[in-house]
């Protein structure tokens, strides 16, 4: 497990990172993103997204639960579980479908599909840390390590 920390002063900082994210995430990884309302994780799926070319407006799936963004490369799908009841509504929306080994998922909340979502390729817990924000970036799989080394050699 290889663990990387940043330090990000605001959420232009935020995005860049998630758009240094995209140019290294391999299809099929799967990425979790925890943190406080407001931490950021919407920002830094904005920027990933922003990353992999979309220009249109990105809002969190709060209501339904996903979003799919279809790219030349890959698709990537936007998840937010924080209005999850059960982690069994996973399974009526198809995840097992959507998380095939050729798209990119961004999972807020992941807590919350405990059980039933798939282990984190990388997970990154974002905190307060006064004006700005500390991420964690953990690997949790080789795909997941290699990103989150790749991440760390290249400059902020």
């Amino acid at each position: 497990m290889l663990t990387r920390s940043f330090d990000i002063a605001d959420a232009e900082g935020m995005e860049a990172l998630g758009a240094r994210l995209a140019q290294l995430a391999p299809a099929g990884l799967i990425v979790h993103l925890s943190g406080e309302l407001g931490a950021g994780k919407t920002t830094l799926v904005r920027g990933f997204l922003r990353g992999m070319g979309y220009t249109g407006s990105v809002r969190s799936p709060t209501y339904t639960l996903v979003e799919p963004y279809d790219f030349a490369e890959r698709r990537v799908y936007h998840l937010d579980l924080y209005r999850l009841g059960d982690a069994e509504e996973l399974e009526w929306i198809g995840l097992r479908d959507l998380l095939d080994g050729s798209s990119v998922a961004l999972i807020e909340w992941p807590e919350r599909g405990q059980g039933v979502l798939p282990p984190a390729d990388l997970e990154i817990r974002i905190a307060y840390q006064g004006n700005g924000r500390l991420l964690t970036l953990i690997g949790q799989s080789p795909a997941g390590e290699q990103v989150a080394q790749q991440l760390d050699a290249e400059p902020n």
